[in-house]
C-alpha cells in the first residue's frame, strides 16, 4: 500500500457524491454516524459537509467511515473550486491548488447528464501532473486527485485515498457493464455487489433465489460456479432455465416448505415488493429451524426516499437473525439499498 502522505492542506470540505434525490437520507445517516461534522450545503447529487464546524472542534475523520453513510457514493476532501476561460486554465488552477504527487485521477460529472469531456479532462490533469496510470480505476493505497465537474465551466477540485472498491472508481460508479448475453438488468446489478462487497462466492456452492424470474441474478450466480435454484411462479429465461446447474421452483416463496431451504449457502432475493414485505420473507425462512446459510444478498425496494427511514431497524433484524450486514445504494441499482449480510461466527 502506498505511503505517500496526506496533502499539506487536506480540506475542511468533505463533497460526498449519490444518486440523485438521495441527498436528504445521506445527511440523516450522516446525522447518526458521524454527528462530528455538520451539513454545509447540498447540489443534486452532491452533499458538502464540513470538518470543522464553529463551535466543535475539528474533526479528523477514520478512513472510510463514509461507507457507513450507505447512499453515500464516494467520499472527497475538497479543496475548492476553480474556472476558467477553458480547461487548459482550469487545469493549471486545479494542479496549483492540489499539490500532488498523485497516483490517479477522478474524473466525475456531479449531474451524469452533464455533457462534458470527462476522458479529455482526464487526460490533460494526467499529462500536467506527469501521471502515467493506464486505468482510471485506482489501485488500494494509491492518492487519488479528483476533479469534480459541478458545469463545464467551474469544477471541485479535492483528493482521496483509494482503499474500499468504490473509492476506487470514479465518482463511485461501478465501471462494470451489461454484457450481450445477460437475460436482464438483475446481472449487473448483483455483479456490482459482488465488485462491492466481495462476498465468498464459491464454485460448488449453493444459491436460492425468492423472485428468480427472468433470471439475470440466477445467471451471474452460475457464472460464479454455484448451484442454483430460482423460485418464482414465472418462467426464467430459457437460457438461465436450459443450465445444467439451474433448478426452478414455479411457485411463491412463502409456498416452499421451510425445511427445502435447509443447505443453501446464500439466500438472494431482489423482488419488486415493499421493503416489509421483503423482510419478512427473508425473516421466515432464515428463522426456520436448521436453516443457516452463509450469507444473505437482498434488495431493499424504496416506494419513496421517506423509507430509507427504517433502514437502521432492518439492518437491526440481519444482526438479530445473526448475521452481519452491510449496506449501499448501488450506482446500478434504482430507488433500493443493497444489504450483504455474513452469517455471524457461532
Amino acid at each position: 500500500m502506498d505511503s505517500t502522505p496526506a496533502p499539506a492542506t487536506s480540506g475542511q470540505f468533505l463533497l460526498v457524491a449519490c444518486r440523485g434525490g438521495a441527498e436528504a437520507e445521506l445527511v440523516r445517516r450522516q446525522e447518526a454516524v458521524v454527528p462530528q461534522v455538520r451539513k454545509a450545503a447540498w447540489r443534486r447529487g452532491v452533499v458538502t459537509f464540513r470538518l470543522d464546524p464553529p463551535g466543535h472542534p475539528p474533526f479528523d475523520p477514520p478512513r472510510d467511515f463514509w461507507t457507513d453513510l450507505v447512499f453515500a457514493r464516494t467520499c472527497v476532501h475538497s479543496l475548492g473550486q476553480v474556472a476558467g476561460d477553458d480547461d487548459a486554465a482550469r487545469v493549471a488552477a486545479a494542479l496549483a491548488m492540489a499539490a500532488g504527487p498523485w497516483q490517479n485521477v477522478h474524473v466525475w460529472a456531479r449531474d451524469p447528464a452533464l455533457e462534458a469531456s470527462v476522458e479529455a479532462i482526464r487526460s490533460r490533469l494526467l499529462a500536467a501532473a506527469g501521471i502515467t496510470a493506464t486505468t482510471t480505476i485506482a489501485a488500494p493505497g494509491d492518492r487519488v486527485l479528483d476533479c469534480v465537474l459541478d458545469s463545464a465551466e467551474r469544477w471541485w477540485v479535492g483528493w482521496h485515498r483509494a482503499a474500499t472498491p468504490p473509492s476506487r472508481w470514479p465518482g463511485g460508479i461501478y465501471p462494470g457493464t451489461l454484457p450481450p448475453s445477460a437475460v436482464s438488468r438483475a446481472w449487473l446489478k448483483l455483479d456490482e455487489a459482488i465488485a462491492t462487497f466481495e462476498p465468498a462466492l464459491d464454485p460448488g456452492q449453493r444459491a436460492v433465489e425468492l423472485g428468480a424470474a427472468p433470471g439475470g441474478a440466477c445467471q451471474r450466480l452460475l457464472e460464479a460456479g454455484l448451484d442454483v435454484v430460482g423460485i418464482d411462479p414465472a418462467l426464467v429465461d430459457p437460457v438461465v432455465a436450459a443450465h445444467p446447474r439451474f433448478m426452478q421452483w414455479r411457485k411463491r416463496a412463502r409456498d416452499v416448505k421451510l425445511r427445502e431451504f435447509r443447505g443453501f449457502d446464500w439466500l438472494v432475493c431482489d423482488m419488486n415488493i415493499d421493503p416489509v414485505s421483503t423482510m419478512e420473507s427473508l425473516g421466515r425462512i432464515v428463522t426456520a429451524p436448521g436453516v443457516r446459510p452463509r450469507g444473505i444478498i437482498a434488495t431493499l425496494k424504496l416506494p419513496e426516499w421517506s423509507r430509507a427511514a427504517a433502514l437502521p431497524d432492518w439492518l437491526a433484524s440481519f444482526r438479530g437473525w445473526g448475521f452481519r450486514p452491510q449496506a449501499r445504494q448501488l450506482s446500478t441499482g434504482g430507488r433500493e439499498v443493497c444489504v450483504v449480510a455474513r452469517a455471524s461466527k457461532p
